[in-house]
């Protein structure tokens, strides 16, 4: 990236320099896609520009896996348009209650996946729209459409993939490990302010929480980049689910010092060991803490190492993530509702464009059940299109006016789409959701054809196609609402009060990934407004909290399955399913009693049951957290 001489990257017109590279290459890409599709005279020219705009991500490695995902759901989306159209073409009312069920279904999905695996999930679903959908009167045509789409879907990937390639488009794989460096520099300094005798900071704590999830979708990534690969892909993911490891790890440390006089500043500095550790005065508890944070820091380091060295780590670490079934089937239930009632509302008018308007209709729904407020999305798509229609206009009617020549196009189209693409990168929400929206709705307006269409009246209905799709459908999700923000919230509560106590060791997960899913869900509860409701959030960071400490006695008894303490394990196991803290503190006792040269890990068993007994107790009195809630 380019620098000025004080370090901060070169802007043009208020935009950083890669930020430009990003939108003229999304225009070159575009341009390119219609040059191909004109010249092997496509039939829908158009879905390949549309491709590039979808693709539009600012690194090769996101670009191509989201290609991939886009081919693979396609390729779905036509086998679906193909079965529906089937059976049910003779029957208009069941064709479209398939279609409704199809999207119900396909959101049901997506709600269950993150990143891109979403994204595939909801483009299988209105593929079906943008397929079969607008074939309800000409079903016998599918097949030809499907294989037209997917034609032109390749050419935009190809071009995607050429442009990036020959425009030197950053990779992924930089960006990553320089944000996950930042991301465990941040969780170190987060545990060695334990020596200020400041109370547990629980606001940094979710900050670091949600920007270590928002390294998941971008896990997957790395093996599409050319310096990437399947070793570095299994490396980047180790790497992450052991920083949140680390991260549940600091915080532990923290419960257990807060109050103490300790100063930790050396045990954790990176030339230190554990048994470097001066000029203290700590408990048991405190001490095991430490060896455990620094347990689990040595394990990121070696995974990190791994993926900048391109080797597999040593021990390949899943990324579990908490899925809510109740609220995906809901999702799934109101999204199929929405269709169907558009679907009613469109037959009852006798609207003469049915299956235009309803595959937009699908559209939209479909890609806002990938956003955090579906009906948000509506209304943004319901904004942007009086300016989608507005601007293509400009270009269509004032700029271009009726010229045939591809290379006054191709200018013609360059500020409109390296404007949007600009306002995508903005920090701003609102622009950078403008900005995605126009990027796509102004190439579906001008719809790029060899000869160009300049037809007003087209152009006119179009744009009206889809302000009345959009205003359908946020009628229908004013009058059956998304699933709430607050009833997301219950669920992810009662959730983690039914999985507390559960003990993971017979699911084969590791502590690390167990926190890591656990991290997975309080992360979807922040995402629902959870630091507005601090009552919620003091109860699912307990449940967070005393899951974790848990997770580590079951597997520290585990070392003891085999020996003379094997009782006393069993009976320490059972004691945590039960949550009975006063059975935990007397067979910590027991176990304490133990220790000996051949046990000398009896005695952080006892620490660390003491520490469950603790929390299980309520001893330790979760923060209310007052200065997040401003």
């Amino acid at each position: 990236m380019a620098m000025t001489p004080s370090g901060k990257p070169f802007e043009i017109l208020t935009f950083p320099a890669g930020a430009w590279s990003f939108a003229i290459r999304i225009w070159l890409a575009t341009t390119l896609a219609l040059f191909v599709s004109f010249w092997l005279q496509l039939e829908a020219p158009s879905t390949a520009a549309l491709t590039v705009s979808i693709l539009a991500e600012p690194t090769r490695g996101q670009a191509l896996e989201k290609a991939g995902y886009r081919l693979l759901a396609t390729i779905v989306g036509v086998v679906a348009s193909i079965v529906i159209t089937g059976l049910f073409s003779q029957t208009r009312d069941l064709i479209l209650a398939a279609f409704a069920l199809w999207m119900g279904s396909s959101i049901f999905v997506a709600k269950l996946l993150d990143g891109n695996r979403a994204y595939a999930a909801v483009l299988s679903g209105y593929t079906v729209g943008l397929i079969a959908t607008q074939q309800l009167d000409n079903p016998h045509q599918v097949f030809e459409v499907a294989i037209s789409r997917g034609s032109s879907i390749a050419i935009g990937i190809l071009a995607t993939a050429v442009v990036n390639d020959l425009m030197f488009a950053p990779a992924q794989y930089p960006r990553f490990v320089a944000q996950l460096a930042a991301l465990h520099r941040r969780v170190r300094a987060y545990a060695m302010s334990v020596s200020s005798r400041e109370p547990c900071n629980t606001s940094t704590f979710l900050d670091l929480v949600r920007d270590i999830m928002v390294l998941g979708p971008s896990m997957a990534s790395i093996g599409f980049d050319a310096n990437g690969g399947p070793a570095r892909n299994a490396a980047g993911q180790s790497a992450v689910v052991a920083l949140a490891g680390e991260l549940q790890a600091a915080r532990i440390l923290k419960i257990s010092m807060s109050g103490a006089a300790v100063d930790i500043e050396t045990a954790v500095a990176p030339q230190s060991r554990p048994g470097e550790i001066q000029g203290r005065r700590e408990t048991h508890t405190a001490a095991w803490a430490t060896k455990e944070f620094l347990r689990r820091d040595g394990g990121f380091r070696a995974d990190f190492l791994a993926l900048r060295s391109a080797k597999w780590p040593s021990q390949a670490r899943r990324a579990p993530m908490f899925r809510s079934y109740r609220t995906a089937i809901e999702s799934g239930v109101r999204a199929a509702l929405w269709i169907a009632i558009a679907s009613a509302l469109f037959i009852w008018t006798g609207w003469p464009a049915t299956s235009v308007s309803l595959s937009f209709v699908l559209l939209i729904a479909a890609l806002g059940a990938t956003t955090p407020s579906p009906r948000a999305f509506t209304a943004m798509a319901l904004l942007g299109v009086p300016t989608a229609a507005f601007l293509t206009g400009i270009l269509e009617f004032f700029i271009l006016d009726g010229t045939d020549a591809f290379p006054l196009l191709a200018i013609a189209m360059a500020p409109f789409l390296i404007g949007a693409t600009l306002c995508m990168t903005s920090q701003n929400l609102l622009w950078s959701s403008l900005g995605r929206v126009n990027l796509s709705f102004i190439t579906i307006f001008l719809a790029p054809s060899n000869p160009q269409s300049y037809n007003p009246l087209t152009f006119l209905i179009t744009g009206v196609f889809i302000f009345v799709a959009a205003a359908i459908l946020l009628v229908a999700q004013i009058l059956i609402p998304p699933v709430s923000d607050a009833k997301r919230r219950k669920r992810l509560v009662s959730s983690a009060r039914d999985d507390l106590g559960r003990l993971r060791s017979e699911s084969g997960q590791s502590p690390e990934e167990a926190t890591f899913r656990e991290m997975a869900r309080l992360d979807q509860f922040i995402s629902a407004g959870g630091t507005q409701d601090s009552g919620s959030l003091a109860d699912v960071l307990s449940c967070f909290d005393q899951s974790a400490v848990m997770r580590l006695c079951d597997a520290k008894l585990l070392q003891l399955a085999d020996g003379p303490m094997a009782l006393l394990a069993d009976q320490a196991r059972a004691a945590l399913i039960a949550q009975d803290a006063k059975a935990l503190r007397t067979l910590a006792g027991a176990i304490r009693r133990e220790v000996s040269s051949e046990n000398p890990a009896a005695s952080d068993i006892a620490t660390i049951l003491l520490t469950a007994s603790n929390l299980i107790d309520g001893d330790r009195q979760v923060q209310p957290i007052p200065e997040i809630i401003r």
